[in-house]
């Protein structure tokens, strides 16, 4: 079969069995004409890839893993061998984050069933002053010193009017 019908049975996109190709995870024969060739056992393969890396693995454990899996395991047995303690490690980290997501799901399980944790904390609303008294709580406006108009500066990044910036005195 071709490219489009494995992506039609699989969901996987072409850019993605191009790159199972690239990593070794699919090994499809070619055509004359250069067109990829791929078998039946190529669907199942591309679904074992799919639920691997969902479950969290790379695409190089995968390249490892995949021939254990497949129907020839028989050939691959001492390489599938040496892999029991790594695949019993990563079996671990998958089961504890199963434990942890059907800890979040059940929380998530108990606020759906009771409403009333829903429910927007009461905000306490505290008077504010009036823009009036405000001001008249803080006294008069400071007065720029030695008559310069400090409104001009702002907001202009020490210039004036336009004109160069003002630095202060150099610090080499």
């Amino acid at each position: 079969m071709r490219i489009g019908e494995l992506v039609r049975r699989t969901g996987a996109t072409h850019r993605a069995l191009r790159y199972y190709e690239e990593q070794g995870l699919l090994r499809p024969s070619r055509r004359p004409s250069g067109y990829r060739e791929y078998v039946e056992e190529d669907v199942a393969t591309v679904g074992r890839i799919h639920v691997l890396l969902a479950a969290g693995l790379g695409t190089a454990a995968i390249a490892e893993v995949l021939p254990c899996m497949a129907e020839e395991r028989a050939e691959h047995a001492s390489a599938c061998a040496e892999l029991q303690s790594a695949l019993q490690d990563e079996r671990k980290r998958i089961r504890s984050a199963i434990d942890d997501l059907t800890s979040a799901l059940a929380m998530l399980d108990t606020v759906i069933a009771s409403p009333h944790h829903l429910r927007r904390p009461q905000l306490r609303i505290m008077a504010r002053p009036v823009a009036g008294n405000l001001a008249a709580r803080r006294g008069p406006t400071p007065v720029s010193p030695a008559g310069t108009d400090r409104s001009a500066t702002r907001g202009s990044g020490g210039r004036t009017n336009g004109g160069p910036a003002v630095t202060g005195p150099s610090l080499t």
